[in-house]
């Protein structure tokens, strides 16, 4: 049985794993950064398998950014405490470009291709997108060029985007001669990179893993009525950007009439969490037409450090070039020049 023909398990005799495929329970994490989501996930697998002995149990972290150290230690304190006949059947697998490792023990080439389908059908999943650290690191250069001016270090910026330094490496290999680099090895920006810029306006939506609501009511309501039900529920992690966060940095954009909402929600290498829209509007609905006006527009910030500035009213002001990528979105072309004009403008002397 492949994974293309795996059935979702949510009931009781299975827990609440992913995947069944034939005797094996495949419970899979996107991006996981906290020993604690491994340690919940181990137990999760381990409690079916523990209740059929038919059973053996997968918990799978793809494009996780913590140590394969870190998971042999947290192995080594589960498996101390499971009977030896679970530990035997459960294993960690760590996904990611570079192939797949099994912990305790690797895995058959057969196993691999099941899991692999299993990562697929389940990054499939709203919000299930895989980081893209290329469009990070370019994102936090042009960012770091707009506001501040000054070089970076490579650590600098392998925290601020939640990576290790080789995904860092990855990113600026083809940026080439647009990238200056110091004596002390920081990174900067020599210019504004128009054609890569370009490129990141181009795979912007998937790589924000951007969703679109309009109203089915008949009877929208107001971008400002949404705006005070999110400020009274304060989700967690989210920030405004759009026009509204673009006219907070440039008053004098020129914009006739209401902006649709923008909203930045940080969730780094995790599913996007939509549960507050339901709660700020049951009639907004998720569209897919790209020409179907929207009312309310989601972008994932997938980066460790979001880079959200403080508000009054609650919630956050997104970044400028968070801004920036939501009016070309929208496709406000000509707004999204008059902005990026203003921040050149604004931009301070290099340090």
């Amino acid at each position: 049985m492949t994974a293309k023909s795996a059935k979702i398990q949510k009931t009781p005799e299975h827990g609440d794993v992913d995947v069944r495929i034939g005797n094996a329970v495949v419970e899979v994490k996107f991006g996981v950064d906290a020993v604690r989501t491994l340690r919940t996930s181990l137990m999760q697998v381990a409690y079916p398998v523990s209740e059929d002995s038919t059973l053996h149990g997968y918990v799978v972290l793809a494009d996780s950014s913590i140590a394969m150290e870190r998971v042999r230690e947290e192995w080594q304190r589960a498996s101390s405490l499971l009977r030896p006949e679970v530990q035997q059947r459960l294993t960690i697998c760590m996904a990611s470009d570079q192939g797949m490792l099994g912990i305790p023990s690797d895995l058959d080439s057969k196993t691999q291709e099941m899991l692999a389908g299993v990562i697929e059908s389940q990054r499939g999943k709203a919000g299930g997108n895989r980081t893209d650290y290329s469009f990070i690191i370019l994102k936090l250069l042009i960012h770091q060029w707009l506001t501040s001016g000054g070089p970076v270090t490579a650590e600098w910026l392998a925290r601020t985007a939640g990576c290790h330094y080789p995904a860092v490496a990855r990113a600026l290999r083809p940026l080439g001669g647009l990238v200056e680099r110091s004596s002390d090895r920081r990174v900067a920006l020599r210019w504004f990179p128009k054609d890569e810029f370009a490129r990141m306006i181009a795979i912007s939506n998937r790589a924000r893993s951007t969703v679109r609501f309009a109203d089915h009511s008949g009877q929208p309501r107001s971008t400002e009525s949404h705006l005070r039900r999110l400020e009274k529920l304060a989700p967690p992690g989210l920030a405004i950007g759009g026009v509204l966060g673009a006219r907070h940095l440039f008053p004098d954009l020129d914009l006739v009439g209401s902006p649709r909402l923008d909203l930045s929600l940080h969730c780094p290498g995790k599913h996007m969490n939509l549960d507050f829209m339901k709660a700020i509007d049951p009639a907004l609905k998720p569209v897919t037409d790209p020409l179907q006006p929207a009312t309310v527009v989601v972008h994932a910030v997938r980066h460790a450090d979001p880079l959200f500035a403080p508000r009054e009213g609650g919630l956050a002001w997104a970044d400028p070039v968070e801004c920036l990528l939501d009016l070309h979105e929208a496709k406000l072309e000509m707004q999204a020049g008059q902005f990026l004009d203003y921040l050149l403008t604004k931009r301070p002397a290099k340090s």
